[in-house]
């Protein structure tokens, strides 16, 4: 009776039980439905076939990183540099491909040693360096970027056609870096599950020491592991470059940290022992569904930074209940664990379908907007010449009844594609884009082009693909005019220094050009040094400090941005508008107060504001069939103390 009672009691708590166990043994899993299921209400444009390909595309660099940086956490290490071994192993393979004649084959080779070196050097540091990964991968992570710098001089390169097709689609819908992204899967899997150096990486993570003592050679399993994770680099690279139709020296800046997101979210331990190719598979389109949900929303890029940053903290929290739990933890090969796994999975995708089947018809019969839909794409909000182009587009957005939604790359190209691909799956009505590279926009604008979206560019151009209209100021002019005005102002002769833009942008290039030209027909101007500040205040007063201290003599500044001038000024303290005469460039609100105040001589200004203003005006003529011109120039100014009260911009 007692054990009947017993049996009974059990059997009522069991169905909670497994159901709780259930939760916890998948919470990635868990996580990922209730996202698809939340972005399915919400926008009716999420579940859509294109936007769910889009999904899978911007996935698949993340997803690649991380399968390499999953092997690495499973051994209770860490990989910092993947983001910078994947620009420089792309860089490698158009560098060698395309300007140096190296046949195609052996460049993709190149690249891939390419990683397989970089991750060796960060093995050794760490197995025979004792080096912690953390400083091993973060000293990589600035050599390989700068190597990348050097190879490209700073400047994109043009990838190789037979290998750009990586990035394009298989019978015109299914994009291949989706299936690249399943293959690197299937073969992370296998590494992990049924291989020996698979069973090491779970033996190190769990107890190295006891790994050591079982006969384990340790250290040589490092170096392998490491290697691993630099092939998955190059991989990644050659993807993104592939997409991106250029090798960009700055690409994947940060991308790292979007790995180890995915994997921990996936559901790995960053102590070691324990995670799988398939949970980190998860994490990474869990971060590709909320950004893609998120841009669909017109949620602000500040705001998804918040937003992930509490979806990895809520990861590491799930992992700690999860254990406490003591929830079954998720290791490769498993056992008989495998069945009910796949089983757990189709379950969940039906009742994925289910559900979101169920929600569709929340946007079934609701009726569209009666505004015209405009989305701008603008490079970085974290400088005030784009805040300006985006204050005069809302303005202008606003007096003509357009529904204007903005989206911010931070400057990273393959993000900016990204949004741009979101735009046209949305079915906006005409985009607007400010590129963060004038190459790495052009697929992206080609797509909107198949769909019959009116493109039109602002500031910048877009290469390689057509647009309604370009609305910008000239780079290059603006640089001469730059350079004219600080010689003039120094009487034909002085000494002065170039404060230079993000190394590898089309706008640092373009005005670094300018600046030459202009200072070509003043041969006393002798230049003491070139150097760059990435457009930023900040690093301007650390990089004017340190030129001020080999050149106490220099006379003039010219600078490639105004926040870049500013932080110059700040370093010159006094001799600042008296013995040292600078010129920034953009106009924005800062640096006209400069002017006025007397620190700054003078602004080249672009008038950004009338840059959003026109871009909106043409978008909605260029929808609604009229003739637009192909070109609009908006005229730089050189403002000085003497006409800066009458400048508006």
């Amino acid at each position: 009776m007692a054990a009947d009672t017993l049996k009974s009691t059990t059997g009522a708590g069991g169905g909670a039980a497994a159901v709780r166990r259930l939760l916890l043994d998948n919470g990635a899993l868990t996580a990922l439905i209730v996202l698809v299921v939340a972005m399915s209400a919400l926008s009716g444009d999420f579940l859509t076939t294109d936007n769910l390909l889009n999904v899978g595309v911007q996935a698949a660099v993340t997803a690649i990183l991380a399968f390499g940086v999953t092997f690495v956490i499973v051994s209770a290490g860490i990989d910092l540099s993947v983001g910078s071994v994947a620009a420089l192993s792309a860089t490698v393979l158009a560098w060698s491909a395309t300007q140096q004649g190296v046949p195609v084959v052996i460049a993709v080779a190149l690249a891939v040693v390419t990683g397989v070196v970089c991750g060796l050097v960060n093995g050794f540091l760490i197995a025979y360096g004792k080096l912690p990964p953390f400083i091993a991968t973060l000293a990589m992570l600035s050599v390989a970027r700068g190597l990348s710098l050097v190879i490209s001089e700073g400047s994109p390169i043009a990838f190789p056609d037979s290998v750009s097709h990586l990035g394009d689609t298989l019978g015109g819908w299914l994009p291949v870096p989706v299936l690249v992204m399943i293959v690197m899967g299937l073969v992370a899997a296998f590494v992990l599950g049924r291989t020996y150096i698979g069973r090491s990486m779970y033996a190190i993570g769990g107890n190295e020491e006891a790994a050591r003592l079982s006969g384990l050679r340790v250290k040589k399993q490092k170096l392998a592991i490491y290697a691993l994770s630099g092939v998955f680099a190059a991989a990644a690279g050659v993807v993104l470059a592939s997409r991106l139709s250029s090798a960009q020296p700055q690409a994947a800046d940060g991308y790292e940290l979007d790995a180890i997101a995915a994997v921990v979210i996936g559901g790995a331990s960053l102590a070691g022992g324990t995670g799988k190719a398939s949970g980190t598979l998860i994490g990474a389109l869990i971060l590709a569904v909320l950004r893609n949900g998120l841009n669909l929303l017109s949620v602000s890029a500040f705001w998804q930074q918040v937003v992930i940053g509490v979806v990895i903290a809520l990861a590491v929290l799930l992992d700690t209940v999860r254990r406490k739990a003591g929830a079954t933890p998720a290791t490769a090969g498993a056992g008989g664990g495998k069945g009910r796994q796949a089983a757990t999975y189709g379950l969940a995708a039906v009742v994925t379908v289910a559900i979101v089947g169920a929600t569709s018809f929340l946007h079934g019969g609701s009726p569209a907007t009666a505004n015209p839909r405009v989305g701008l794409a603008l490079s970085t909000l974290n400088n005030p010449f784009f805040v300006q182009i985006q204050s005069g587009a809302k303005a202008e957005a606003k007096k003509l009844g357009v529904d204007l939604t903005v989206t911010d790359a931070q400057n990273d190209a393959s993000q900016q594609a990204n949004q741009l691909q979101n735009f046209t799956s949305s079915g906006v009505d005409s985009i607007i884009v400010n590129p963060v590279d004038s190459d790495a926009a052009g697929p992206s604008v080609r797509s909107a082009g198949k769909a019959d979206i009116p493109v039109i560019a602002v500031d910048r151009g877009v290469n390689k693909a057509t647009t309604d209209a370009l609305v910008a100021s000239d780079n290059v002019a603006g640089g001469e005019l730059a350079a004219k005005t600080v010689a003039e102002k120094l009487g034909g002769n002085g000494k002065i220094v170039i404060l230079q833009g993000q190394a590898g942008t089309s706008a640092a290039r373009e005005r670094a050009d300018g600046f030459a030209k202009g200072l070509k027909a003043f041969p006393g101007i002798q230049v003491l040094a070139q150097q760059p500040a990435d457009f930023d205040r900040t690093k301007g007063l650390d990089v004017m400090s340190n030129l001020l201290q080999a050149h106490p003599d220099v006379q003039g500044v010219i600078a490639a941005n105004d926040e870049m001038a500013l932080g110059a000024i700040k370093a010159l303290g006094a001799k600042a508008g008296t013995s040292v005469q600078v010129v920034g460039f953009d106009g924005t609100p800062d640096g006209l107060k400069a002017v006025e105040e007397g620190t700054l001589y003078a602004s080249v200004a672009q008038q950004p504001s009338q840059l959003g203003r026109i871009a909106v005006d043409n978008a909605l003529r260029a929808l609604r069939g009229e003739k637009v011109e192909q070109t609009v120039k908006v005229p730089v100014k050189v403002v000085t103390k003497q006409n800066v009260a009458g400048f508006s911009g």
